[in-house]
């Protein structure tokens, strides 16, 4: 019996681990570790101090995941009508929303507390006001009242790569910007070409998608005029000489197959092109942002 007991109790402390993870986004997550990694070791000519960079990382994707876990809670029961969200954990009742606000709780605040023992405060604050914009500007405030609320929430998944600039640095700087920059630019066009093929799902949820709001043809205009924005911002690293031939010739190549998809997309659009778009432009920041790391190290100056 008591054997049979422990199992039980194994299995479900099992399912409540797995919940909590999956409530963190790690997708999501990743990518914004990913970008802030690279940042990081964009600030410094040398590779950067691995004990700063592992608390850096540490205390970004806890504060990241606790930001997303809040964005659960707050928007379980959009989730619960919408085919991509209704198998997560809290509208499946696999955890409730008690236990995932102490969940959120706990993990955000280690994740604080280590940016500002082990990195610095500067950092530290950087991603509090992160994770305020996402968690609490953005879903609560944003999301729900306007379309142009991917625009403006935007800022908040730009910042990774200021955060782990900050980290090593203890500073702001333009190539710093400039990086949130290009990732400000690329959001839009990217959720944008979700929104698409997932309108019916946000009709249905209440949320003012744009393309729920103002029609497919509008979205499919502003993706094309983002993405042309997106374009531009993608060389100014050129214009301040962070970057060189690597970075040009690759980056050129990124965004000509961007523009291929927002072209097509404007033309002649399907859901499965928009999925093909969206699928595409994390794979777009993903090489992006490796190639910023590669051109950094083996530099050949234009």
């Amino acid at each position: 019996m008591t054997s049979v007991t422990l199992s039980t109790g194994l299995e479900r402390l099992s399912i409540n681990c797995r919940s909590f993870f999956l409530m963190c986004k790690p997708r999501v997550t990743a990518l914004i570790v990913f970008t802030a990694l690279i940042g990081m070791f964009l600030a410094t000519p040398e590779a950067p101090p691995l004990g700063l960079v592992l608390a850096a990382t540490i205390g970004i994707a806890l504060t990241s995941g606790a930001a997303a876990a809040f964005n659960c809670l707050i928007e379980q029961k959009i989730d619960a009508v919408m085919a991509r969200t209704r198998a997560r954990p809290l509208p499946t009742g696999q955890v409730g929303s008690i236990q995932t606000a102490v969940f959120a709780t706990v993990v955000g605040l280690m994740g604080l507390a280590i940016l500002y023992q082990y990195v610095n405060p500067l950092t530290m604050w950087l991603t509090f006001g992160t994770f305020v914009g996402y968690a609490v500007i953005y879903t609560i405030f944003l999301k729900p009242a306007t379309p142009l609320n991917i625009v403006i929430g935007g800022a908040s998944g730009a910042m990774p790569p200021i955060l782990g600039w900050a980290a090593l640095t203890n500073t702001v700087s333009p190539d710093s910007l400039i990086l949130f920059l290009i990732i400000f630019a690329w959001t839009p066009p990217h959720f944008w070409a979700l929104a698409l093929y997932r309108r019916n799902e946000y009709a249905k949820s209440g949320l003012p998608m744009l393309p729920v709001t103002h029609g497919e043809e509008f979205t499919r205009l502003h993706i094309l005029l983002y993405t042309i924005i997106l374009v531009a911002v993608t060389l100014m690293p050129m214009g301040t000489g962070m970057c060189g031939v690597i970075y040009l010739v690759s980056v050129l190549v990124l965004d000509a197959i961007f523009m291929g998809y927002a072209i097509q997309i404007y033309r002649r659009y399907s859901d499965e092109l928009a999925k093909r778009t969206f699928r595409f432009s994390i794979i777009y920041l993903t090489l992006l942002f490796a190639v910023l790391l590669l051109d950094h190290y083996l530099k050949f100056p234009l």
